[in-house]
């Protein structure tokens, strides 16, 4: 009996057969084997292409490529940015990517107790200018990039992107739409001062999934009775559609189905507070998405909270060109911890 050790498998080339190389003491063989399951251990296809020294190489060079990226700080730009406009009557301004971290509570100077979310602005920087023509044809945009990634698993035209903007590559790419007098030049660093207290903000990212859910919880629907010869009917939906003159069950129909997992927009929130050591916006209620998620933060649309975003930070704020801000800017309404609540005449 011939014993066998040190068995490998290998795919060759796509094909659908994988070749089984086997090792003896006393001889080497090569037999065919069919119906081997190859399981993928990782998100890329290096592994089975290099070896463990080029492995360990590429993931130095990268790492040493991020590195040096990274030391760039925060303003990669290496010339002075494009020309500032002034801020008009309808014009839109670049939004933010940042990543939720939690809720906390604030409290006003009337008493009132209102909790706010936190959202960090982590390495942000403008990727790419998008004219009119280049995007759909009736307004220019701007690529947007938040906290930094890992190079490794990026692919080459993602890796020119980031090269040609000079900042390192990130997790969260993204695109906003903006006036003509509001474009930034590539590799320009976006903090949380872009918002200031007072300003209403939209803000959309992903919910979290629940999966497969029934109409009560997925729609609140009331139920049907307890008892009162209800019979496995409690959580149902009942009736699905009119009788017979429609003869079918209309679009749109609220039915049990998949919750969750989608994009949402939280509209009108009002920005309480904003950290500009740590860049942080603390912002009014829930935003959608887990924590530690990465979501969009942009101006409001709503008609009634426009008003309230006259004069901001056009087309943005910079560090090194516009005045130093104070740690911490809040909203006239906000009281403030570190003040004294009572004072004597």
């Amino acid at each position: 009996m011939t014993a066998w050790t040190n068995c490998r498998f290998l795919l060759r080339g796509g094909a659908r057969v994988i070749a089984a190389r086997t090792e003896s003491i006393t001889n080497r063989s090569y037999v065919l084997a069919s119906g081997c399951v190859r399981t993928v251990k990782t998100t890329t296809w290096w592994d089975e292409h290099l070896t463990e020294d080029n492995q360990s190489f590429m993931r130095k060079s990268l790492g040493e490529e991020f590195n040096r990226l990274k030391a760039s700080k925060l303003h990669p730009l290496k010339d002075e940015p494009w020309p500032r406009q002034e801020w008009t009557e309808g014009s839109r301004r670049v939004g933010l990517v940042a990543v939720k971290l939690g809720m906390v509570p604030i409290w006003t100077t009337a008493g009132e107790r209102h909790v706010v979310t936190m959202l960090q602005v982590q390495d942000c920087h403008v990727l790419k200018y998008l004219s009119k023509e280049e995007y759909d044809g009736k307004t220019a945009a701007l690529m947007v990039g938040g906290k930094n990634a890992s190079p490794f698993y990026k692919t080459d035209e993602e890796m020119e992107l980031f090269r040609n903007a000079g900042v390192p590559p990130k997790q969260k790419v993204t695109t906003f739409k903006v006036s003509d007098n509001a474009i930034l030049k590539p590799g320009t660093p976006l903090y949380a001062a872009h918002f200031r207290p007072g300003q209403y903000v939209d803000v959309t990212a992903k919910t979290i999934g629940k999966g497969f859910q029934g109409v009560m919880k997925r729609y609140g629907f009331k139920g049907q009775p307890a008892t009162h010869g209800q019979t496995k009917t409690h959580r149902r939906p009942g009736a699905s559609g009119p009788g017979g003159d429609p003869a079918k069950v209309f679009k749109g129909k609220k039915m049990p189905g998949r919750m969750g997992n989608i994009y949402d927009t939280a509209l009108g929130l009002k920005v309480w507070r904003v950290n500009t050591r740590y860049n942080v916006l603390y912002v009014h209620g829930s935003v959608p998405g887990h924590r530690n998620c990465l979501l969009k933060v942009r101006d409001t649309n709503l008609v009634s909270r426009l008003k309230t975003n006259h004069n901001p930070a056009f087309p943005t704020f910079f560090n090194e060109l516009d005045e130093q801000l104070p740690e911490d800017l809040y909203d006239e309404d906000v009281f403030i911890p570190t003040q004294p609540s009572l004072t004597l005449a």
